[in-house]
């Protein structure tokens, strides 16, 4: 597969995941963490699927497309080792749903990236949040779940926080 087969496999399976997630989160309280605004795609696609969440975002810098940037009070700015328990301490759990598009070209460093980041989420979410990401993660608190069948395995994956 070339890397842009790969790259639009991977865009799909993720607006897939998170249409699937609104949807299933519909009527739930709770806002939305982006871990990785990058240039803004997927915010600004969230911001319409789902209007009236407040959405806070996680990024090392801001890099997005102007109409995409998100309020200062709702961006967390650094490292996300240290914003993600930053966050906790300040919102709680109080996220209904993250999005988190944490690999790269580089698989080693995407699993250290998982590893890092996926302990870390838990405490922002809420019961029964989900987790939608592009990487595996292995934390007891989340429940893995089948992604909608449009995904193709392994391709994007999803949790539930317990």
């Amino acid at each position: 597969m070339s890397r842009l087969d790969s790259a639009i496999a991977r865009l799909m399976a993720q607006r897939v995941c998170l249409e699937f997630a609104a949807s299933e989160l519909q009527g739930n309280p709770g806002c939305v963490l982006e871990l990785g605004l990058g240039n803004g795609r997927t915010y600004d696609h969230m911001r319409g699927l789902m209007p009236d969440r407040r959405i806070y975002v996680f990024d090392r810098r801001i890099a997005a497309h102007e109409d995409t940037i998100p309020p200062e009070e709702s961006t967390y700015l650094g490292e996300m080792s240290d914003s993600l328990p930053c966050a906790a301490r300040e919102l709680g759990a109080a996220a209904v749903l993250v999005h988190a598009d944490i690999g790269g070209g580089n698989q080693a460093q995407s699993n250290r990236n998982a590893a890092v980041i996926g302990p870390l989420l838990s405490p922002l979410l809420l019961p029964g949040g989900l987790v939608a990401v592009d990487q595996e993660l292995n934390c007891p608190e989340l429940q893995p779940i089948n992604p909608p069948k449009e995904v193709p395995e392994r391709r994007y994956f999803m949790y539930r926080r317990i």
